[in-house]
């Protein structure tokens, strides 16, 4: 296909691309063999699923009730933009049998609007407001991977994961934060076969570019105190603030960090103590690196006796831990964009890192709940921890076990530790409360997995043949 971006290029005939990739998904999801006539992006999101666990045969979960989802909604920074949705696609999809749809960050569905008719086809098949529709939970769909890559998605007919969905097309984007960059959800429009066309995706990212425009006009948000750090998941950290952002070296990155997490100042000595593995590091060695930082950062650079920040910094990672601290998994997920700074070996870092990851895995296996479990262990710094994977398995009801069993006994054989049986997968019959987060390293690592309160039908997950790491 010319434009790997485009479900259905000029000329080619619907119906025979359906037939193509029908005997295609039927191939991957009975062997895990993957057909040249899919896209690459269709193909990649296929590979994705099957790494979840997902089935062909999966069906949404309504995770916000009617009152919850109101009080959501009115919060959400899309809400802001919706006149903007209705007056571009609001006309467009009533007149077309087509719906406009508007997800989170996460893939919830916020709003589903359009044709009176096509909203009821929609409700049948569980395309509702409140309902989880992320490539995790439901496989490839053009909102939930919209925001699961970050970029604009068109999916036609049977490149959808789940079989239930074949019927439908839809051309999703992604909307982000203007001042931020952070991803704040996705617009989408859903229908038939006329959706395939390239003017459709084009259309989409246009409507979303003006959201973002919009959001730009709007009564900014107040700003910070001081500048912002953005550390996790990524070596070398952003650091943003008057407008303007720089991207830091490691040890500099390192640095700024450490100050973040220790607002009052630390010493010399105890700085070097935090950045060296190397305790006989000289003096002279932290100095040159401070001296270096001020050259670079001018009025912004810390303070000396102690080092420190010159104004309050706000880092990606305290935000992290403030959610987890008040209970709000979900939230604490959204802006857990992995480790902090990865590829450090700086004794401080490492600890504040395991301290972070720990609390965060604990949070997601006391919550017990199959998104939560399924997001964490479809990101790569979750897909090999067996606690999640084994927290899953006692999650999902006995018959959709097998697959996530199974990973826990491979993940169990390359640790060299004994597999958990599956009696003891089972969930307790009561909900535990979620940590005590600040109880430092292993807070859960090991806990026995606890049902949620409400027992919402859980997705069916796949045992088919599972294909390699793309």
């Amino acid at each position: 296909m010319d434009d790997p971006s485009v479900a259905l290029p000029g000329g080619a005939d619907p119906a025979e691309r359906t037939r193509v990739l029908r005997r295609a998904h039927t191939a991957f999801t009975r062997d895990g063999r993957c057909e040249a006539e899919v896209r690459p992006v269709i193909a990649k999101s296929w590979r994705r699923c099957a790494r979840a666990r997902l089935s062909p045969d999966c069906t949404p979960r309504v995770e916000l009730a009617e009152a919850e989802l109101r009080s959501y909604r009115a919060q959400h920074p899309l809400a802001r933009v919706m006149p903007v949705f209705r007056e571009l696609v609001g006309a467009f999809a009533a007149h077309g049998a087509h719906l406009l749809a508007v997800c989170d960050a996460r893939g919830s569905l916020l709003w589903v609007e359009g044709e009176a008719a096509t909203l009821r086809r929609a409700e049948r098949l569980g395309f509702v407001p409140g309902a989880r529709w992320a490539e995790t939970a439901m496989g490839t769909n053009a909102p939930g991977t919209a925001v699961a890559v970050g970029e604009p998605v068109q999916v036609f007919g049977a490149e959808h994961f789940s079989r239930r969905v074949h019927p439908w097309t839809c051309a999703a984007a992604p909307v982000r934060d203007p001042r931020t960059g952070r991803l704040l959800g996705a617009v989408d429009i859903t229908g038939g076969d006329g959706l395939a066309h390239p003017h459709s995706l084009a259309f989409v990212q246009a409507v979303a570019r003006a959201a973002e425009a919009q959001l730009a006009l709007l009564d900014p948000l107040p700003p910070p105190a001081g500048d912002t750090l953005a550390a996790l998941g990524q070596d070398e950290a952003l650091l943003a603030g008057g407008g303007a952002g720089l991207r830091l070296g490691r040890r500099h990155s390192e640095i700024m960090a450490l100050l973040a997490h220790h607002p009052t100042g630390l010493s010399g000595e105890e700085l070097a103590i935090a950045l060296y593995e190397d305790e006989s590091v000289s003096p002279v060695t932290l100095r040159a690196e401070m001296s270096r930082l001020r050259g670079l950062l001018g009025d912004r650079a810390p303070l000396s006796r102690p080092y420190r920040t010159t104004a309050p910094l706000e880092a990606d990672f305290t935000v992290v831990t403030r959610h987890l601290a008040a209970g709000a998994v979900s939230a604490a997920l959204q802006h857990y964009a992995g480790p902090l700074l990865p590829g450090s070996t700086a004794p401080g870092i490492v600890r504040l890192r395991r301290r972070i990851e720990d609390q965060a895995r604990a949070a997601v296996i006391a919550r017990a709940d199959v998104g939560l479990l399924t997001d964490w262990v479809c990101t790569p710094w979750g897909a090999d921890d067996a606690a999640v994977w084994r927290a899953l398995a006692a999650a999902l009801p006995p018959e959709a076990r097998p697959a996530a069993l199974a990973r826990v006994r491979s993940l169990d054989s390359e640790l060299g530790t004994a597999a958990a049986p599956a009696s003891r997968a089972a969930p307790a019959p009561a909900p535990a409360p979620a940590p005590d987060v600040g109880a430092g390293a292993g807070a859960g690592a090991g806990a026995e997995p606890t049902r949620a309160r409400r027992e919402p039908v859980r997705p069916r997950r796949a045992t088919y043949p599972q294909p390699a790491r793309s």
